[in-house]
């Protein structure tokens, strides 16, 4: 019984999903399966944002991108960059080019985040609302990142099942298990590094406040 408590707060934690609304942009991390970009150009096609950012370069872990990781059938071609892939599957699934901004400098989820903002900064978007449209099992990273990088963004989180792994069956194969597992896993170690940097930056902040104060009076 408590093993079965355990699933399901993991569960609830990894798989945030929230139902789509209008939104001024549908934003894509990076990644070679087509089940995202796919997801996004059905939100787009049934108008619930009128912009699309996909967003990556390649893993840096491979240094190149090795083409679609699904539907390789349907989704063939050689790609230099993860978006110039994302690019092509929205294009094929009925998104106009130019609804599709550009980013392929990213190599990580973090990068994503931060670039997409760079990005959008650079087209002059004012970003209230945003969907967000990732892997099930990378949801919350991929929403935590986002929302440090997007502060005054609302986030709605449409994501797609890829590799078969879903809120309804990840803890039923080894597979699956790992996989999720090492999500919570990195929703810590990799969030530390930033909630440090954070509070270092306030330190300095009240720092330098603490310092006019004394050269005031």
């Amino acid at each position: 019984m408590q093993a079965n408590a355990v699933i399901r707060d993991i569960t609830d934690f990894i798989f945030c999903e929230d139902k789509p609304d209008t939104a001024d942009i549908i934003l894509i991390p990076g990644g070679g399966f087509p089940e995202i970009a796919e997801r996004a150009a059905a939100l787009y096609r049934a108008g619930y944002a009128p912009l699309v950012l996909p967003s990556g370069k390649y893993s840096i872990t491979k240094g190149f991108f090795p083409g679609a990781l699904s539907k390789a059938e349907q989704y063939d071609g050689h790609f230099q960059t993860e978006w110039a892939f994302l690019q092509s599957v929205l294009m094929q699934n009925g998104v106009p080019k130019e609804a599709i901004l550009r980013e392929d400098r990213a190599t990580y989820t973090y990068q994503n985040a931060v670039f997409s903002r760079q990005a959008a900064d650079e087209a002059g978007l004012c970003i209230n609302r945003a969907i967000l449209c990732c892997q099930a099992f990378h949801a919350r990273r991929s929403l935590s990142y986002y929302r440090l990088c997007f502060p005054n963004t609302d986030f709605l989180v449409c994501p797609a099942v890829t590799k078969g792994i879903g809120r309804e069956n990840w803890y039923l194969t080894e597979e699956g298990v790992d996989t999720v597992l090492s999500e919570l896993s990195k929703c810590g170690s990799q969030f530390s590094d930033v909630i440090k940097a954070s509070l270092s930056l306030k330190a300095d902040a009240a720092a330098q406040e603490a310092g006019k104060g004394q050269h005031t009076t």
